[in-house]
């Protein structure tokens, strides 16, 4: 009995320990990350992103999953200081506002990673895309900054503008929002389409009930 009560301490307290480390540990929870990681279509351009920056949020990719592993893609990183001026002449934003014309003048992002695959764009490579774009920005909001993942773009001008041996299949912009972004819960036959109310960027999401198949 005593060898088990002594063990049973024992137990409690290295528990405890452990708790109080784990606790210590935690920084921005998955939950706050993910609010934050909203897609920006006007940024701060008193806000520089460098090379630095965007290498760390590319760091991801070396601890993320991968479909059968086979490690596809690659990325090409823009700052201003490398063309991403002729980026911008490449992307279209707000595809759902397009009487605003986004990016407004004066707010345009400065800082891209384009996500090319080595391989013909397949399931699989799609797949491995989305997980990487969803940890970039996440890694992103992190820092402190924001982004938007870009699908509407002319993949022939980019590739010739940036010399890429490899496809482009989607295109991220990086830097710090300047916009306000709010979420609005709807039923799931509501409209979807995102819209604009008083400067605010509304987002509709179907709310988790209506997303549980019964």
């Amino acid at each position: 009995m005593a060898d088990n009560y002594l063990e049973s301490k024992f137990d409690e307290l290295h528990a405890g320990k452990k708790a109080r480390t784990i606790i210590k540990q935690v920084g921005q929870s998955l939950d706050s990350l993910l609010l934050k990681n909203r897609s920006y279509r006007g940024y701060d351009k008193n806000h520089v992103v460098n090379t630095g920056m965007l290498k760390l949020i590319v760091g991801v990719n070396t601890k993320i999953p991968s479909a059968r592993n086979q490690q596809v893609l690659r990325f090409k990183l823009i700052t201003k200081d490398n063309g991403a001026e002729r980026v911008l002449y490449n992307i279209k934003l707000g595809g759902a506002l397009p009487e605003l014309h986004l990016p407004f003048d004066g707010t345009e992002p400065e800082a891209f990673i384009i996500v090319c695959s080595t391989v013909a764009e397949n399931k699989m490579v799609d797949i491995d895309a989305g997980i990487s774009v969803q940890s970039m920005l996440l890694k992103a909001v992190e820092m402190g900054l924001n982004g938007i993942i870009i699908g509407a773009f002319n993949k022939e001008n980019i590739v010739k503008e940036f010399q890429i041996p490899y496809e482009p299949l989607l295109i991220i912009a990086i830097g710090k929002g300047k916009e306000t972004i709010r979420l609005q819960e709807i039923s799931e036959s509501d409209s979807h389409k995102y819209y604009r109310e008083n400067g605010t960027h509304i987002v509709p999401k179907v709310k988790l009930e209506d997303l549980i198949i019964p």
